[in-house]
Protein backbone atom coordinates (compact mmCIF):
# COMPACT_ATOMS: atom_id res chain seq x y z
CA UNK A 1 0.00 0.00 0.00
CA UNK A 2 1.04 3.77 -0.83
CA UNK A 3 0.63 5.70 2.47
CA UNK A 4 -1.69 8.78 1.52
CA UNK A 5 -0.17 12.41 1.04
CA UNK A 6 -0.66 14.82 4.04
CA UNK A 7 -1.60 18.42 3.47
CA UNK A 8 1.67 20.82 4.66
CA UNK A 9 0.56 23.24 7.24
CA UNK A 10 1.71 25.65 5.07
CA UNK A 11 -0.54 25.10 2.98
CA UNK A 12 -3.74 25.85 5.36
CA UNK A 13 -7.02 27.04 2.99
CA UNK A 14 -7.25 29.72 5.02
CA UNK A 15 -5.21 31.51 7.69
CA UNK A 16 -6.31 31.45 11.24
CA UNK A 17 -5.36 30.55 14.39
CA UNK A 18 -3.59 27.26 14.59
CA UNK A 19 -2.58 27.80 10.57
CA UNK A 20 0.02 29.05 9.01
CA UNK A 21 -0.84 31.44 5.89
CA UNK A 22 -1.19 29.75 2.60
CA UNK A 23 1.56 29.71 0.36
CA UNK A 24 1.02 28.51 -2.98
CA UNK A 25 -2.38 26.96 -4.09
CA UNK A 26 -1.57 23.85 -6.94
CA UNK A 27 -3.43 24.30 -10.26
CA UNK A 28 -6.17 21.77 -10.54
CA UNK A 29 -7.44 21.24 -14.49
CA UNK A 30 -10.78 20.06 -14.48
CA UNK A 31 -12.12 18.61 -17.41
CA UNK A 32 -14.96 19.69 -19.36
CA UNK A 33 -17.94 18.28 -21.54
CA UNK A 34 -19.43 19.55 -24.57
CA UNK A 35 -22.80 20.99 -24.10
CA UNK A 36 -24.51 19.39 -26.94
CA UNK A 37 -23.59 16.14 -25.13
CA UNK A 38 -26.25 17.04 -22.72
CA UNK A 39 -29.66 15.69 -23.34
CA UNK A 40 -32.27 18.51 -24.25
CA UNK A 41 -30.08 21.13 -25.53
CA UNK A 42 -31.65 22.67 -28.39
CA UNK A 43 -29.54 22.34 -31.53
CA UNK A 44 -29.48 26.35 -31.77
CA UNK A 45 -27.34 27.30 -28.99
CA UNK A 46 -23.82 28.06 -29.94
CA UNK A 47 -20.75 25.11 -29.27
CA UNK A 48 -19.88 25.78 -25.91
CA UNK A 49 -17.89 23.50 -22.85
CA UNK A 50 -19.38 23.84 -19.39
CA UNK A 51 -18.90 21.65 -16.24
CA UNK A 52 -20.84 21.44 -12.74
CA UNK A 53 -19.70 24.05 -10.05
CA UNK A 54 -19.46 21.82 -7.76
CA UNK A 55 -16.10 20.03 -8.69
CA UNK A 56 -14.66 23.42 -9.15
CA UNK A 57 -16.30 24.19 -5.33
CA UNK A 58 -15.01 21.12 -4.26
CA UNK A 59 -11.51 21.81 -5.06
CA UNK A 60 -11.08 25.37 -3.89
CA UNK A 61 -12.79 23.97 -0.41
CA UNK A 62 -9.18 22.45 0.28
CA UNK A 63 -7.26 25.00 -1.41
CA UNK A 64 -6.36 23.98 -5.01
CA UNK A 65 -7.02 26.65 -7.52
CA UNK A 66 -9.32 24.61 -10.34
CA UNK A 67 -9.19 25.62 -14.17
CA UNK A 68 -11.70 24.56 -16.98
CA UNK A 69 -10.04 22.46 -19.93
CA UNK A 70 -10.92 22.50 -23.15
CA UNK A 71 -11.78 20.16 -25.65
CA UNK A 72 -9.32 20.43 -28.22
CA UNK A 73 -9.42 16.85 -29.40
CA UNK A 74 -8.30 18.02 -33.10
CA UNK A 75 -5.44 19.76 -31.36
CA UNK A 76 -3.60 17.95 -28.36
CA UNK A 77 -0.41 19.92 -29.18
CA UNK A 78 -2.65 22.68 -27.51
CA UNK A 79 -3.96 20.26 -25.13
CA UNK A 80 -0.75 19.46 -24.40
CA UNK A 81 0.45 23.07 -23.97
CA UNK A 82 -2.30 23.41 -21.26
CA UNK A 83 -1.45 20.26 -19.05
CA UNK A 84 2.45 21.08 -18.67
CA UNK A 85 0.60 23.85 -16.64
CA UNK A 86 -1.32 21.66 -14.07
CA UNK A 87 -0.45 20.26 -10.90
CA UNK A 88 -3.43 17.81 -10.63
CA UNK A 89 -5.96 16.58 -12.69
CA UNK A 90 -9.62 15.97 -12.18
CA UNK A 91 -11.95 14.06 -14.23
CA UNK A 92 -15.81 14.63 -13.20
CA UNK A 93 -19.02 13.13 -14.06
CA UNK A 94 -21.06 12.94 -17.73
CA UNK A 95 -22.22 10.80 -20.36
CA UNK A 96 -21.22 7.45 -21.07
CA UNK A 97 -17.70 6.53 -23.06
CA UNK A 98 -17.72 5.93 -26.40
CA UNK A 99 -17.42 1.43 -26.24
CA UNK A 100 -15.11 2.03 -29.46
CA UNK A 101 -12.76 3.44 -26.67
CA UNK A 102 -12.17 -0.27 -25.71
CA UNK A 103 -12.94 -2.19 -28.51
CA UNK A 104 -16.62 -3.06 -27.97
CA UNK A 105 -19.14 -2.65 -30.19
CA UNK A 106 -22.45 -0.42 -28.71
CA UNK A 107 -25.09 -1.96 -26.90
CA UNK A 108 -28.37 -0.31 -27.30
CA UNK A 109 -28.44 0.66 -23.26
CA UNK A 110 -25.61 3.13 -23.76
CA UNK A 111 -26.68 6.68 -23.52
CA UNK A 112 -25.23 9.85 -24.47
CA UNK A 113 -21.94 9.93 -26.15
CA UNK A 114 -18.80 12.76 -26.57
CA UNK A 115 -16.44 11.68 -28.77
CA UNK A 116 -13.96 14.66 -28.40
CA UNK A 117 -14.46 14.63 -24.49
CA UNK A 118 -13.08 10.72 -25.00
CA UNK A 119 -10.30 11.66 -26.78
CA UNK A 120 -8.90 14.34 -24.61
CA UNK A 121 -9.49 12.72 -20.96
CA UNK A 122 -8.01 9.54 -22.08
CA UNK A 123 -4.89 11.49 -23.45
CA UNK A 124 -4.60 13.52 -20.25
CA UNK A 125 -5.02 10.56 -18.22
CA UNK A 126 -2.12 8.95 -19.52
CA UNK A 127 -0.09 12.13 -19.55
CA UNK A 128 -1.17 12.43 -15.88
CA UNK A 129 -0.22 8.47 -15.04
CA UNK A 130 3.12 8.51 -17.46
CA UNK A 131 4.30 11.77 -15.38
CA UNK A 132 3.33 10.91 -11.83
CA UNK A 133 0.84 13.97 -11.56
CA UNK A 134 -1.86 13.19 -9.46
CA UNK A 135 -5.71 12.47 -10.47
CA UNK A 136 -8.65 12.36 -9.50
CA UNK A 137 -11.66 10.26 -11.24
CA UNK A 138 -15.57 10.90 -9.83
CA UNK A 139 -18.14 8.34 -11.06
CA UNK A 140 -17.30 9.17 -15.07
CA UNK A 141 -13.96 9.71 -13.95
CA UNK A 142 -12.91 6.55 -12.59
CA UNK A 143 -14.03 4.68 -15.68
CA UNK A 144 -11.98 6.90 -17.58
CA UNK A 145 -8.73 6.13 -15.74
CA UNK A 146 -9.75 2.49 -15.90
CA UNK A 147 -10.12 2.84 -19.68
CA UNK A 148 -6.83 5.08 -20.42
CA UNK A 149 -5.01 2.13 -18.66
CA UNK A 150 -6.23 -0.09 -20.96
CA UNK A 151 -9.49 -1.78 -19.03
CA UNK A 152 -13.57 -1.54 -19.86
CA UNK A 153 -16.76 -1.12 -19.07
CA UNK A 154 -19.84 -2.90 -18.60
CA UNK A 155 -22.09 -1.05 -20.94
CA UNK A 156 -25.07 -1.13 -18.61
CA UNK A 157 -25.30 -2.94 -15.19
CA UNK A 158 -28.94 -3.79 -15.18
CA UNK A 159 -29.28 -5.53 -18.88
CA UNK A 160 -25.31 -7.17 -18.38
CA UNK A 161 -24.98 -8.10 -14.83
CA UNK A 162 -28.79 -8.58 -13.93
CA UNK A 163 -28.18 -7.40 -10.26
CA UNK A 164 -31.02 -5.75 -8.29
CA UNK A 165 -29.36 -3.45 -6.60
CA UNK A 166 -29.81 0.38 -7.63
CA UNK A 167 -26.91 2.44 -9.06
CA UNK A 168 -28.24 4.88 -11.73
CA UNK A 169 -30.43 6.57 -8.92
CA UNK A 170 -30.15 9.64 -11.24
CA UNK A 171 -32.76 12.80 -10.40
CA UNK A 172 -34.74 12.10 -13.11
CA UNK A 173 -35.79 9.31 -11.83
CA UNK A 174 -36.84 10.65 -8.64
CA UNK A 175 -33.78 10.43 -6.39
CA UNK A 176 -32.08 13.51 -4.76
CA UNK A 177 -28.10 14.23 -5.69
CA UNK A 178 -26.98 13.49 -2.08
CA UNK A 179 -29.10 10.02 -1.81
CA UNK A 180 -27.36 7.97 0.33
CA UNK A 181 -27.88 4.54 -2.03
CA UNK A 182 -25.87 1.63 -1.16
CA UNK A 183 -22.44 0.91 1.14
CA UNK A 184 -19.43 0.12 -0.58
CA UNK A 185 -16.63 -1.87 1.38
CA UNK A 186 -12.95 -0.25 1.19
CA UNK A 187 -9.83 -2.84 0.01
CA UNK A 188 -8.06 -3.31 3.12
CA UNK A 189 -4.37 -1.61 2.68
CA UNK A 190 -5.73 0.83 0.25
CA UNK A 191 -5.33 4.20 -0.28
CA UNK A 192 -8.83 4.92 -0.21
CA UNK A 193 -9.52 2.80 3.06
CA UNK A 194 -6.48 4.72 4.90
CA UNK A 195 -8.09 8.34 3.55
CA UNK A 196 -11.52 7.38 4.64
CA UNK A 197 -10.55 5.60 7.87
CA UNK A 198 -13.41 3.10 7.51
CA UNK A 199 -14.04 -0.59 6.34
CA UNK A 200 -16.75 0.58 4.11
CA UNK A 201 -18.89 4.07 3.59
CA UNK A 202 -22.07 4.47 2.54
CA UNK A 203 -22.67 6.27 -1.20
CA UNK A 204 -24.53 8.14 -3.64
CA UNK A 205 -24.54 6.59 -6.50
CA UNK A 206 -25.69 8.15 -10.59
CA UNK A 207 -23.82 5.25 -12.83
CA UNK A 208 -25.46 2.66 -14.76
CA UNK A 209 -21.45 1.78 -15.98
CA UNK A 210 -18.95 0.63 -14.73
CA UNK A 211 -15.24 -1.41 -14.68
CA UNK A 212 -15.17 -4.71 -16.30
CA UNK A 213 -11.69 -5.89 -17.21
CA UNK A 214 -9.30 -3.59 -14.88
CA UNK A 215 -6.45 -1.31 -16.62
CA UNK A 216 -2.91 -2.10 -16.26
CA UNK A 217 -1.27 -0.30 -12.99
CA UNK A 218 -4.67 -0.55 -10.89
CA UNK A 219 -6.26 -2.56 -8.08
CA UNK A 220 -10.14 -2.49 -7.13
CA UNK A 221 -10.33 -0.15 -3.95
CA UNK A 222 -14.25 -0.31 -3.14
CA UNK A 223 -16.75 -2.42 -4.28
CA UNK A 224 -20.21 -2.44 -3.91
CA UNK A 225 -22.73 -5.70 -2.48
CA UNK A 226 -23.24 -7.10 -5.34
CA UNK A 227 -19.92 -6.98 -6.09
CA UNK A 228 -20.02 -4.20 -8.58
CA UNK A 229 -16.38 -2.08 -8.60
CA UNK A 230 -16.91 1.32 -6.99
CA UNK A 231 -13.34 2.51 -7.22
CA UNK A 232 -9.98 2.22 -8.43
CA UNK A 233 -6.68 3.46 -7.93
CA UNK A 234 -2.72 3.21 -8.99
CA UNK A 235 -0.80 0.56 -7.40
CA UNK A 236 2.19 2.64 -7.59
CA UNK A 237 3.52 5.47 -4.98
CA UNK A 238 1.43 8.52 -7.36
CA UNK A 239 -2.11 9.27 -6.25
CA UNK A 240 -4.44 7.97 -9.21
CA UNK A 241 -7.50 7.14 -7.30
CA UNK A 242 -11.32 6.99 -9.14
CA UNK A 243 -14.70 6.71 -6.96
CA UNK A 244 -18.13 5.74 -9.02
CA UNK A 245 -19.93 8.17 -6.54
CA UNK A 246 -19.79 11.51 -6.42
CA UNK A 247 -18.51 13.12 -3.29
CA UNK A 248 -18.13 16.60 -4.76
CA UNK A 249 -22.40 17.06 -3.57
CA UNK A 250 -21.60 16.79 -0.32
CA UNK A 251 -20.52 19.48 1.89
CA UNK A 252 -16.83 20.08 2.15
CA UNK A 253 -16.78 18.97 5.68
CA UNK A 254 -18.59 15.68 5.05
CA UNK A 255 -15.88 12.89 6.60
CA UNK A 256 -16.38 10.74 3.18
CA UNK A 257 -15.98 13.27 1.00
CA UNK A 258 -12.69 16.19 2.61
CA UNK A 259 -10.03 13.52 2.97
CA UNK A 260 -10.87 12.59 -0.59
CA UNK A 261 -10.09 16.17 -1.94
CA UNK A 262 -7.51 17.06 0.37
CA UNK A 263 -5.29 14.30 -0.54
CA UNK A 264 -5.33 14.97 -4.03
CA UNK A 265 -4.83 18.69 -3.60
CA UNK A 266 -1.87 17.81 -0.87
CA UNK A 267 -0.14 15.26 -3.62
CA UNK A 268 -0.63 18.10 -6.01
CA UNK A 269 1.38 20.36 -4.28
CA UNK A 270 3.81 18.15 -3.54
CA UNK A 271 3.74 17.08 -7.35
CA UNK A 272 4.22 21.03 -8.33
CA UNK A 273 6.76 21.36 -5.78
CA UNK A 274 8.84 18.02 -6.90
CA UNK A 275 8.34 20.03 -10.78
CA UNK A 276 9.57 23.34 -10.07
CA UNK A 277 12.64 21.77 -8.30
Amino acid sequence: MTSAPTRPAAYDTAAGEGRAPLLRRPVIGVTTQTLHAIEGIPAGLPDSWVMNQRYFRAVTAVGGAPVMLPLFDDDLATVRAVYERLDGLLIPGGVDMQPATYGEATRPEVGRLDPARDTVEIQLVRWAIADGMPVLGLCRGAQVINVASGGSLWQDIPAQLGTTLIHDCYPTRGFARDHLAHPVALAAGSRLEALLDAPSVQVNSMHHQSVKTLGDGLLISAVAPDGVVEAVEGTGDAFVVGVQWHPEVFDAEDPTTRPIFEAFVAASIEYGERRAA
